[in-house]
């Protein structure tokens, strides 16, 4: 199995939980309790940027090598605005749906505002992604992202990786400081709507922007071959996959604690600055540094560690990320993620105008919502999917 693969996978897993995660009904639901984010600070949509700047640099770092750095440029350009387009098609779809639906006013308020056609100081904060309809924020930061990073891949490429990380953390200290409200404040004034929404963003750009473009400088000098990941993923490493497991081991319990209100007073307000989750705060930081390393070694290590219980769950993970279903939804994540967002919306709308269902009715809504992710995946692969009309067993397996 190529390690390509279980990239793959581990998007198309990211993506299945953003799915659940995203789903809203009245009164919760039960199964969106059952994910790695009730025992640490390390979430599906960090997992998700991080592995897509780690491509990023690795596909397109080996397109600048090969035809130059304009002409690798060109290409990261190209996707940017593929997103931007996907971005913006994305809101038309949602504000046509919300003309036309009976309720759709009122049914997606929450998640929309005031937003529509008639308001063009609106549109243009949308369009500028100063304003980003809720779960239509990753699709914005990432765009931007591609703009620079055509920048860092060459910077990297030119042996100035150590350059480009003390940059991209000192832009992470900048969000930590709030320093970008030197500017969102203004903007906030500037296009504040009826709806008393004028800057709207799930993610703070200069705080996330770390996970991203150090997974971009890892995919560059993975493509130059200038890391060893054997040495740094060997069964032989004691020192990192121990210090991983220790940190979290260390936020297992205020994770719990600040998940179910069990985290005194006195604590909690010194605790919620370090743990901004728009900023992407240092408690998040350090839980991400160890839960990507711990699960990297023990996807690659794992199997042939000489201790049985660090092969067992070296195994699982390596069979839940070559699951194919997962891995199905990965090779064509970005469709996918523009996807999930339409279903979203379409059980949202649902859900508002009819009466409290059963958690019942919401699990199979949910189960359906998932085997639903893969219709845009199928369609573009449907070449190998279907042959004489019949659709091809076994995709689900392993």
């Amino acid at each position: 199995m190529r390690r390509l693969d279980i990239i793959d996978g581990m998007r198309g897993y990211f993506l299945v939980f953003m799915l659940i995660n995203h789903l809203v009904f009245v009164g919760g639901y039960w199964l969106v309790e059952i994910n790695h984010r009730q025992l640490a600070f390390v979430e599906d949509a960090q997992g998700f940027v991080f592995l897509s700047g780690l491509l990023i640099g690795l596909v397109y770092a080996r397109k600048m090598l090969k035809y130059g750095r304009w002409e690798g440029s060109k290409k990261v350009y190209s996707r940017a605005f593929e997103l931007y387009r996907y971005a913006m098609g994305l809101v038309i779809a949602v504000l046509l749906a919300r003309m036309v639906l009976p309720g759709g006013y009122e049914a997606w308020w929450n998640w929309l505002g005031d937003t529509s056609f008639s308001d063009p100081t609106r549109l243009v904060a949308v369009a500028t992604f100063i304003f980003q309809p809720t779960f239509m924020d990753i699709l914005p930061q990432y765009t931007v992202y591609m703009l620079i990073a055509p920048l860092v891949i060459w910077l990297v490429i030119q042996g100035k990786w150590a350059t480009v990380l003390v940059a991209s953390f000192i832009a992470w200290m900048a969000a930590q400081l709030g320093l970008q409200t030197i500017v969102t404040e203004p903007l906030n004034q500037l296009f504040m709507g009826t709806d008393d929404q004028g800057v709207r963003v799930s993610f703070n750009m200069l705080g996330w922007q770390v996970i991203f473009f150090s997974a971009v400088v890892l995919g560059t000098l993975t493509a130059q071959d200038k890391i060893d990941w054997d040495y740094w993923l060997s069964p032989k490493r004691r020192l990192l996959p121990k210090a991983a497991l220790a940190f979290v081991v260390f936020f297992v319990p205020l994770r719990v604690a600040t998940a179910h209100g069990l985290m005194p007073d006195f604590m909690i307000g010194k605790f919620a600055t370090m743990e901004i989750r728009a900023d992407f705060g240092p408690v998040y930081l350090v839980n991400f540094l160890a839960v990507a390393y711990g699960v990297a070694w023990l996807v690659v290590a794992g199997p042939a560690h000489e201790n049985r219980i660090v092969r067992a769950v070296g195994n699982v993970f390596n069979w839940v990320f070559t699951l194919r279903f997962l891995q199905l939804l990965g090779r064509h994540s970005l469709h996918v993620y523009v996807w999930h967002v339409v279903i979203v919306y379409a059980v949202y709308y649902v859900d508002q105008r009819t009466p409290e269902l059963s958690q019942l009715t919401k699990t199979v809504i949910a189960l359906v919502s998932i085997a639903l992710l893969a219709l845009p995946a199928i369609w573009r692969e449907r070449d190998r999917f279907f042959e004489d009309g019949r659709l091809l067993p076994g995709w689900f397996a392993r």
